[in-house]
């Protein structure tokens, strides 16, 4: 913090000649405190400094709501399936040069599943697998010898993430349908599939306030200490708070739908 302090300083005296307003790049944003992001707030304010924070986290619950309310938030999206592709081939050719191999790719799903979109990540992987490989006889890399490598157990989706959302859909609907085993297993696949478990907590809270709702309020609560709890304890504990979560959602009240509330309004 006292490097930020110092660039602030700095940037304060900057400004008073130049009238330029250097910019301040901080990463990881959400490992400040609520002190230590509120002691950017006046810098920001005075037009010292341009702050750009960068976060892997919601900004809404990790940046103090002060600097949130002055800033304005680009959401990226992950690298598209192509894109990633595109990626691979260049980081495999880049490697080839370097080493002097002659590595081919022959299948991508499980370095671009083990990504889950994010570019560093795959190169990273791809300079992993490949070096694991660089004394061996083989050259062509398939995803079983990803998978070796990287030691990750998934179930790889298709290339156009139909079976991503046929699970998730398939997990939502045995909640709905009042079937905790349903919802376990299907749970399980995503699990076994190397799906974001935050996605999955997300899901659950959506269900908890549209399907259950009213009917159980304590459906919402529990869905979201769930979110909060994968976000602390990660993988794989995560998987406990998951199945326990989606089977207290799965046996429920449903809520009574809003069409049949209208309609006893107009029959009486």
């Amino acid at each position: 913090m006292k490097d930020v302090r110092d660039v602030i300083e700095d940037a304060k005296k900057q400004n008073l000649f130049s009238g330029k307003s250097p910019i301040l790049f901080i990463d990881e944003i959400h490992r400040f405190n609520k002190s230590q992001q509120d002691s950017l707030l006046h810098a920001v304010e005075k037009g010292w400094i341009v702050l750009i924070g960068a976060t892997t986290e919601n900004p809404s619950f990790e940046v103090v709501s002060a600097l949130l309310s002055r800033s304005q938030v680009y959401i990226l999206k992950a690298l598209s399936y192509e894109k990633l592709e595109e990626l691979i081939d260049i980081a495999s050719e880049r490697y080839n040069k370097d080493e002097g191999t002659q590595f081919k790719i022959l299948e991508k799903e499980a370095f671009i599943q083990y990504s889950g979109g994010d570019a560093r990540k795959l190169i990273n992987s791809v300079e992993l697998v490949l070096n694991q490989y660089k004394n061996s006889d083989t050259v062509e890399i398939i995803n079983s010898d990803v998978l070796e490598v990287l030691q990750e157990t998934m179930a790889l989706y298709d290339k156009n993430g139909e079976q991503h959302y046929d699970i998730i859909s398939a997990f939502i609907k045995s909640m709905r349908g009042s079937d905790p085993n349903g919802a376990v297993y299907w749970l399980a696949r995503m699990i076994a599939g190397g799906e974001d478990i935050k996605f999955i907590a997300r899901r659950m809270l959506i269900l908890a306030a549209e399907d259950i709702g009213l009917a159980n309020p304590n459906a919402l609560v529990i869905a979201n200490n769930c979110f909060q709890a994968v976000n602390v304890i990660g993988n794989p504990e995560a998987r406990i708070i998951l199945s326990e979560t989606a089977v207290y959602l799965a046996v429920s009240p449903r809520v009574i739908p809003l069409i049949w509330l209208l309609m006893m309004h107009w029959h009486w």
